[in-house]
């Protein structure tokens, strides 16, 4: 028997079921950093492409290595997909 391992970073697909839906709002909410694995499904690409990618010093942003794991800044991610690297603005206003 074969277990399947999913991404707990994954958002949610839209109602067709089609995969997954990465916007501004969705990737700022990673926080400062994620996971190369969460990168690359941002990018569109396979993780082993994104280790290739970073072998080779080509992904499309910085890259940090912490011992055996790999955490990609978001502000980068976002620059590089035309968005807005600061936080979204809140419906709710400014903080009192």
């Amino acid at each position: 028997m074969t277990t399947r391992r999913t991404s707990r970073t994954r958002p949610c697909g839209g109602t067709d079921g089609g995969g997954s839906v990465w916007d501004a709002e969705t990737i700022h909410a990673l926080g400062v950093s994620t996971d190369l694995a969460t990168a690359a499904q941002i990018f569109n690409f396979s993780l082993a492409t994104a280790y290739r990618l970073v072998k080779r010093d080509a992904f499309p942003v910085p890259v940090i290595r912490a011992g055996a794991h790999y955490r990609v800044p978001v502000a980068p991610i976002l620059t590089a997909l035309g968005l807005t690297p600061t936080a979204p603005n809140r419906a709710d206003g400014p903080p009192p």
